[in-house]
């Protein structure tokens, strides 16, 4: 067996080991009680961004030579975008504690995978992976869990297919999917419908291989980590604001060049420990090295919106992104109403915003959010299922929550049912941080979706919790 093989099957079976204790059967739900904490005091290191994680190994994969990265995200997400880049012809390595090398084949060399792509739990692989495939000649198909498989993927379809690439799915767009290609490709302008980073990557990678201009217009901004490695690398891109709208343009036939990445902290990931010592009370936690992206920092802005005493030290800037060390202390919080302009550059990190808002002094309330009801789960009803659960006072509309906080009083818990976390890796973690701050705990179904972003995330907060 090749050493690259050797080593990837090696991450993934400690990732997975490390995200939970692993009983004989991986399809046996892993339940656990989360219960109250005392203070969390310490220094911790979140792990590397998942988007930045997804993007060095695709964009490594098309360059010609060696991409070194260092603090890549283990988590199986990522290591589902590295098989399928091997899948098609790139070797990618693993060298140690998140160290990676990449040996590209080049834009437009990829090679048709013998066997289908599985991408796990991973919406993020699937979606850029397909845009990276429909501008080359070769046939793919795409499988995932159930909980993926239920998520539509028509918003990539429909730029992709008017590329020429051609796309057999399950009802309503789903996965099992067999995308074929299109060689050559045709370049498009594409105002995006709705606010997505994923639908806007997807159709820049598949610009890369199209000759021509391909354009992407945004009307709302989005994360762009994608515009920004891709410059990084070598790419013909540009981006300018007209009438208000971000309009995005790429160069096709690209020649991209090999890059050494540093990948900071994840802001997803640290938002958990955030919000965690913020309403744990008597908590003073340090997070190093997390990624303040403008188009990824929302939550740290309404969280200090809300009251939550939330410090940068150590600004600096890392491969292009910025990135400090946070310095965060219980706080009491207060409910406003967010802004929802601020979804786009948050909207992952809603579930753990709820479980702040529950415990704040009034009223919060969100609207805007009809982006999370296509999530890993609806994650709507499935935070307010899961907090009125444990106590919290939750009202649902079509597109958001409106949550009456405790002021600062510990949540009931959940006593004798288990929040239903519906596979989704950010309701578990979120229910995760309310059980530090109820006085039974919360009991969540399965904690094994946790592996898919930050398999290290129960063994940190109980090193934290302890």
């Amino acid at each position: 067996m090749r050493q690259s093989q050797r080593g990837a099957r090696l991450a993934i079976a400690r990732a997975r080991c490390q995200s939970a204790r692993v009983d004989n059967s991986a399809a046996l739900p892993r339940p656990r009680r989360f219960l109250p904490s005392g203070p969390l005091r310490g220094t911790i290191r979140v792990p590397g961004d998942k988007s930045i994680s997804h993007r060095s190994i695709m964009l490594g994969a098309l360059a010609v030579g060696e991409t070194r990265v260092s603090g890549l995200l283990e988590g199986e997400d990522v290591l589902a975008t590295a098989a399928a880049m091997r899948a098609m012809g790139a070797s990618v390595e693993r060298l140690g504690e998140g160290e990676w090398s990449v040996h590209g084949v080049g834009v437009g060399a990829l090679l048709q995978p013998q066997a289908p792509l599985e991408m796990g739990n991973s919406g993020t692989s699937t979606r850029l992976l397909m845009g990276l495939i429909a501008s080359h000649a070769i046939t793919a198909r795409f499988t995932g869990d159930a909980s993926l498989s239920g998520r539509p993927m028509g918003r990539v379809i429909e730029p992709l297919s008017q590329m020429g690439a051609a796309f057999e799915a399950s009802e309503g767009g789903r996965l099992p999917l067999t995308l074929r290609g299109a060689w050559p490709a045709v370049p498009i302008t594409y105002r995006l419908p709705v606010a997505s980073a994923q639908v806007k990557s997807a159709i820049l990678l598949a610009g890369l291989n199209t000759a021509g201009i391909t354009t992407v217009i945004e009307p709302v901004p989005t994360r762009d980590h994608s515009e920004r490695m891709l410059r990084g690398f070598g790419a013909d891109l540009s981006v300018e604001i007209v009438d208000g709208e971000r309009v995005i343009r790429i160069a096709g036939e690209a020649e991209l060049k090999p890059q050494t990445i540093e990948v900071p902290g994840d802001p997803s990931s640290a938002a958990f420990f955030i919000v965690a010592a913020l309403v744990v009370p008597g908590s003073e936690l340090l997070i190093q090295n997390v990624g303040l992206n403008p188009t990824r920092a929302g939550i740290v802005t309404v969280l200090r919106q809300m009251g939550g005493s939330i410090d940068e030290l150590n600004q600096r800037e890392v491969g292009g992104e910025p990135v400090a060390d946070l310095l965060v202390k219980h706080s009491a919080l207060t409910g406003i109403e967010v802004d929802p302009a601020l979804a786009p550059s948050m909207i992952d990190e809603f579930p753990v915003l709820f479980v702040a808002a529950a415990l704040a002094q009034g009223t919060t309330v969100t609207t805007g959010l009809d982006e999370l009801r296509v999530k890993e789960s609806d994650r709507l009803s499935a935070m307010a299922a899961a907090l009125t659960g444990a106590g919290g006072r939750v009202t649902e509309q079509a597109d958001g929550l409106t949550i009456e906080g405790t002021g600062g009083e510990l949540l009931r818990g959940s006593a004798n049912t288990a929040t239903q976390t519906h596979l989704d890796h950010r309701i578990a973690m979120s229910m995760a941080v309310a059980g530090l701050a109820s006085r039974d705990g919360v009991e969540v179904d399965d904690t094994r979706p946790i592996a898919t972003s930050f398999p290290m995330f129960e063994a940190l907060l109980d090193g934290l919790a302890s």
